[in-house]
């Protein structure tokens, strides 16, 4: 068996008196998209943090296609091939929409400072193919007429987009996204799912966090469902969609105990 894309086993995090992860063990295969739900307040976004380092855990580990990252750095863990995004869509200030997709690109660029400061032939060679890369992103999601708009003037729906986009310009193998869909309307709903279905095609390792339960529903080849910081509830999405534990971890009281 290949070893998975993510690994974790025991995961514990404590803040206070409040265990907001309590010994979460799953795996994520290499090349499958799986989906994190859970009320708010579960440690969805407590555990993604965990898993790139952000928090220390109190307990368990994370592997990282079967590395411990337990004293990772920032560095190593993006080295592996691990790209995040956040809640709350991060562009970068100053820049255009495909200036912060191509900021994406910083950790593949070969060309040398003196190589690009000359504007030597890889040096421009090099920026054509990852403006054409980026391009062709902002395309795939209709925001290539916002190619040169400010990203911070963007709606927060078409951010949170240029986000997602721009970890791909990083050429994961294991993407975090933190709600992608939050700002979203319909059809930019619909284009993400196209969009992750297509990354996940790719080869693209993917775990999403997500509250928007058509999305997840319709995209997604295993879902997890996290309550009070444990896991309560694993399947495809047809078996979470019946199971009562995930109904009264979202409602309060699963239908049948009325």
């Amino acid at each position: 068996m290949s070893t998975p894309a993510l690994e974790l086993k025991g995961l514990t995090k404590t803040f206070g008196g409040l265990r907001a992860v309590d010994g979460v063990s799953f795996e994520v295969p290499a090349g499958g998209l799986s989906a994190l739900i859970g009320p708010n307040g579960s440690g969805k976004t407590t555990l993604f943090n965990l898993i790139t380092n952000l928090y220390r855990a109190d307990a368990g580990e994370v592997r990282l296609f079967g590395a411990a990252i337990a004293d990772a750095g920032d560095w190593r863990i993006a080295a592996s091939g691990v790209v995040r995004t956040f809640q709350t869509a991060r562009v970068f200030p100053g820049m255009t929409a495909i200036e912060n997709v191509l900021a994406g690109a910083h950790r593949h660029v070969r060309a040398g400072a003196w190589q690009q400061m000359l504007w030597l032939s890889r040096a421009r060679q090099e920026e054509h193919a990852l403006a054409l890369q980026a391009e062709a992103l902002l395309e795939l999601v209709g925001l290539a007429q916002f190619r040169d708009t400010a990203a911070t003037d963007l709606p927060m729906g078409a951010q949170k987009l240029l986000e997602v986009v721009r970890a791909l310009m990083a050429k994961p193998r294991l993407l975090l996204l933190d709600e992608p869909a939050a700002g979203l309307n319909d059809g930019e709903t619909a284009e993400l799912a196209l969009l992750l279905r297509a990354v996940r095609d790719s080869g693209v390792t993917l775990l999403v966090v997500e509250h928007n339960m058509s999305l997840v529903m319709g995209v997604a080849d295993e879902v997890i469902v996290l309550d009070a910081g444990a896991i309560v509830a694993r399947g495809s999405p047809s078996e979470i969609q019946r199971n009562p534990r995930v109904i009264e971890a979202y409602i309060g009281q699963a239908e049948g105990a009325r």
